[in-house]
């Protein structure tokens, strides 16, 4: 059996992104059960999952049932030791977890008034003070894990680990409310949103369910300023250059034109979340690039 993972709208729940990257970002195998936030979706889902009240909420194969983002982690990293969740240095792993609890119990002002929303960038969101120090904090923190970890790589601790999961809807926020940080900080709000598994995340989210009123805000908006992807748009009917959808293997029943040619996919949202970005899916890269 596979684990399970509730997660809430990807453009918005910033704990279910945290959670879903536990997985993909360390090649572990979940099925996700989508909820919609605001609305009976979520708790009546969780009703299966006692004594959980959040998402994300994972149940593993043998149906405990672990909710929180750090207990994910550890619970993982227990069950799939050669996974890489937390560094193998016993230092950078210790500064690991340490970023990790502060990032899991901190930065209430930059949450507040920041929540993350992936289908906008904003050019300015008049920050207060309050969401200033919560950034000016989180360069500290970031510089002293790379200091402490001797990093050479664009993450905290060496190598990808569950404190970069961790920081993901911070940089998130960062790219979407036009928040002002130094050099150092920026790289690492770059290689966040350039991460592969970050990237297919924000595609579904842009597609998944309906927009949320309660993320709008009234301020200038820019393009999003992470990787820029193939355009391509949704049409209504074929042929396609593929007979079965590049992830499924199902046949066509939905269209998009990229780089001047059709292509197919089995369902609308196989379709949509690559119109969302196609370079974040490599089996449609494949046969995009054959």
């Amino acid at each position: 059996m596979p684990y399970d993972l509730v997660i809430g709208d990807r453009g918005y729940s910033s704990w279910s992104l945290r959670g879903w990257l536990l997985f993909d970002a360390f090649g572990i195998p979940v099925k996700t059960h989508l909820a919609r936030l605001y609305s009976d979706e979520l708790p009546t889902m969780l009703r299966d999952y006692h004594p959980a009240r959040t998402a994300p909420t994972m149940r593993t194969p043998d149906g405990v049932v672990v909710p929180e983002t750090i207990a994910i982690a550890e619970e993982l990293a227990s069950r799939h030791p050669d996974a890489g969740l937390w560094p193998q240095d016993p230092t950078a792993r210790a500064v690991a977890r340490v970023v990790s609890a502060e990032m899991h119990a901190g930065f209430v002002a930059l949450r507040s008034h920041c929540p993350m929303n992936l289908r906008v960038s904003y050019s300015d969101c008049a920050a207060p003070d309050t969401v200033l120090a919560d950034l000016a904090r989180l360069e500290v923190i970031w510089d002293w894990a790379r200091d402490q970890t001797g990093s050479t790589t664009p993450w905290l601790c060496g190598d990808y680990s569950a404190a970069d999961a961790m920081f993901a809807p911070v940089a998130a926020r960062i790219a979407g409310y036009g928040l002002g940080v130094g050099p150092a900080a920026q790289s690492y709000v770059d290689a966040h949103l350039a991460h592969p598994s970050f990237r297919r995340w924000r595609a579904m989210g842009m597609v998944d369910l309906p927009d949320q009123p309660f993320y709008a805000r009234d301020y200038p908006t820019r393009p999003w300023p992470g990787p820029t992807s193939i355009p391509a748009q949704a049409v209504d009917s074929g042929p396609s250059v593929n007979a079965t959808c590049p992830y499924s293997g199902d046949p066509v029943t939905h269209f998009m034109t990229a780089g001047g040619r059709t292509w197919g996919f089995c369902n609308a949202f196989c379709r949509d979340k690559t119109v969302a970005d196609p370079g974040a899916w490599p089996k449609f890269m494949a046969i995009y690039t054959a």
